[in-house]
């Protein structure tokens, strides 16, 4: 199945170049769904292989066709777990499948027809019935305040800064801290344990080797047992001494502790690094299009609308797995059981089947249907938090900081799982003295 023509978008080293887009072109136009060999690379073993699709219908199509494409069956990382694992990583709700709907719209009993994972629905309801009004509106406010100060400061530091470092990790990793209620003390703990698992493919984040001179996964039982430890620690804690935060919500919300140490660790990695890699990548991309940057600052265009094109033009997410129930046909390809889909978001926030000049970075974009968040039953839960975390970051770059230029590459985050910056180096004075700037 796997020929010499086709361009290979597993590796991942070639993200740290930037996304391939010439080889994504390549696959929408002429193998939109394309088998991809696992091979071996960076110390990690080879798997069996998987499909890749690119095309923005056939990703959309696959996200949403929860009965054919499971969550559950393989998880949703393109490497498979160890099958002993495989239980353990269940647990989260990030790797269940939505519970078919019964008649008129009820859920079947327990037990019945596709009920793998019968928990999703739940588990989602409750983690939304703790985002109250009232919590995102302290929220907002808090996050204006931090960005206003990780902003002002960087401005007092430059000419030129590391955004990342100056900036956007303290701000997706304070806020995040905020929402879930970790004490000031514990805060960088997040950082380390969000690194472990992202970071896991990047040569700077070398992994920790089993007994058998393998890698360990970092999703495993034993490199989440510190992390889950510190989350019943927590729970226990809020439930002594609640507070106005989403770890006092959910302890209190009818979780047993296995929930809550997943919930804990979805809202931890997910929830810091959606922000951690969305940002700086915007930042970039407005500092190479100095056109957009003005139409911003000017007012010419509402941040909210700013922030999706960023979104489309930077995805924080690469690519998610899923595996086939049945047998089935995608964009002429069969697809047999068992075999892994892997959707590549990065491709499909540029098929020009659907966005019109999609290499062209247009702030005022909309309709801008990009996947960023995903699609369907496993839509990123905490997309408006992101969204409104990087509108109130732009809105106050606007305020504080002048025209910025890059000073020099940004270092990009070995991973084809996150689209990640590990620094961006950005000249506050590039813009003075240039007309409109």
């Amino acid at each position: 199945m796997s020929t010499g023509t086709v361009p290979d978008v597993f590796d991942p080293r070639l993200y740290a170049a930037g996304l391939p887009h010439a080889a994504f072109r390549e696959l929408r136009d002429r193998h939109p769904v394309s088998w991809q060999d696992e091979y071996e690379v960076l110390g990690w073993p080879a798997g069996p292989g998987f499909w890749a699709v690119t095309r923005h219908a056939d990703v959309v199509s696959v996200l949403k066709g929860a009965r054919t494409y499971s969550s559950w069956t393989g998880a949703t990382q393109i490497r498979d777990p160890d099958p002993a694992d495989l239980p353990f990583i269940r647990r989260m709700m990030l790797n269940q499948d939505p519970r078919p709907r019964g008649p008129a719209g009820t859920e079947p009993a327990a037990g019945g027809a596709g009920d793998s994972s019968p928990d999703h629905g739940r588990l989602r309801r409750l983690v939304s019935r703790a985002f109250t009004p009232g919590r995102v509106d302290r929220f907002t406010a808090s996050a204006r305040t931090r960005a206003r100060e990780l902003l002002g400061a960087a401005r007092a530091a430059g000419p030129v800064v590391d955004l990342v470092t100056a900036v956007t990790d303290d701000y997706a990793l304070l806020n995040l801290a905020d929402l879930l209620g970790v004490p000031e003390s514990d805060r960088r703990l997040l950082l380390t344990w969000t690194e472990r698992v992202i970071g896991y493919q990047d040569p700077d984040e070398p992994p920790v080797l089993g007994a058998d001179g393998s890698p360990v996964n970092p999703r495993s039982p034993a490199m989440l047992k510190e992390m889950f430890d510190y989350a019943r620690e927590l729970a226990a804690h809020k439930r002594c001494k609640p507070g106005d935060d989403v770890m006092t919500a959910l302890a209190a919300g009818g979780l047993h502790d296995g929930e809550l140490e997943m919930f804990f660790f979805l809202l931890t990695v997910a929830g810091n690094d959606t922000v951690r890699s969305a940002a700086p990548g915007g930042f970039l991309a407005l500092a190479e299009h100095p056109d957009q940057q003005r139409l911003l600052r000017s007012g010419g265009v509402a941040p909210g609308t700013a922030v999706d094109e960023l979104l489309r033009w930077h995805p924080p997410v690469l690519s998610f797995r899923r595996t086939a129930t049945r047998d089935t046909v995608l964009a002429g390809r069969e697809i047999r059981t068992g075999d892994k889909v892997v959707v590549f978001h990065a491709s499909a926030n540029y098929d020009d089947r659907v966005f019109d000049d999609p290499h062209r970075l247009d702030l005022t974009r909309a309709p801008n249907p990009h996947v960023s968040f995903g699609d369907g039953p496993h839509v990123c839960l905490g997309a408006h938090f992101a969204r409104l975390q990087l509108r109130v970051l732009h809105e106050e770059a606007r305020n504080l900081l002048p025209p910025f230029t890059a000073a020099g590459e940004p270092r990009r985050l070995v991973s084809n799982f996150i689209n990640g910056l590990k620094s961006l180096p950005l000249d506050l004075a590039g813009g003075r003295g240039r007309r409109g700037a």
